[in-house]
């Protein structure tokens, strides 16, 4: 889908420079409820001294913010998340720009709503980020089968709950094989909870960050 032109004023963000020059940038995607501030811990543990970019979802769901629309809980308005996530895409594009960051060095990391929006970043917009690491997210397009997009290079972490009554596991375990299918390097981790981002995953998440070298 193309991308529309948008300005970095058309999201109500957070931005924090990067304290180490070597460190990438962390896209950041709250989950439904939350903000543009709910991330900012999660991003400093996952990737200390990276720059975050952390954007506020525009959808308003009973007042609770949200990346795209949903006809039901578990059930989304594909339609709005594409067209969602191309805004988003636009975003990013002219954030790197405004804070002169490195294309090639952005990693977007979500949770829940978040996480499938950035699940939806890869599948809908290959290239735009080098990888991710999501947290209780599920397949973005849920019925619908994703374009065969080259995805090769893109590492990806995905953490979720066996337990999880949000995000099934079966939801999870789509989108990693869809994903590992389109040429993404996938690790995927489950717990015994449901939806949550636990410190075992997290500690793994830390470890797979470390290893990708961004």
């Amino acid at each position: 889908m193309t991308v529309p032109e948008v300005s970095v004023e058309d999201f109500v963000h957070v931005f924090e420079p990067a304290t180490d020059p070597d460190a990438p940038a962390l896209l950041l995607l709250h989950g439904t409820g939350a903000d543009e501030h709910d991330l900012l811990p999660l991003g400093r543990a996952l990737a200390p001294g990276a720059a975050l970019l952390s954007p506020r979802g525009k959808v308003t769901e009973n007042g609770m913010n949200r990346w795209f629309r949903r006809l039901r809980e578990g059930v989304f308005d594909v339609d709005d998340l594409i067209v969602r996530t191309a805004e988003l895409a636009g975003f990013v594009r002219a954030a790197t720009f405004a804070y002169d960051l490195d294309p090639e060095r952005i990693v977007v990391s979500g949770f829940s709503n978040g996480a499938n929006t950035g699940a939806g970043l890869l599948l809908l917009h290959p290239g735009l980020v080098a990888g991710a690491a999501l947290f209780a997210g599920g397949a973005p397009l849920q019925g619908r089968e994703p374009d065969p997009v080259d995805l090769s290079g893109t590492q990806v972490f995905l953490g979720n709950g066996v337990a999880d009554p949000i995000t099934t596991i079966d939801q999870a375990r789509l989108v990693a094989a869809q994903l590992g299918q389109r040429g993404a390097d996938v690790e995927a981790r489950e717990h015994l909870g449901g939806h949550q981002l636990t410190p075992d995953v997290l500690t793994q998440a830390r470890e797979w960050f470390e290893r990708a070298k961004f």
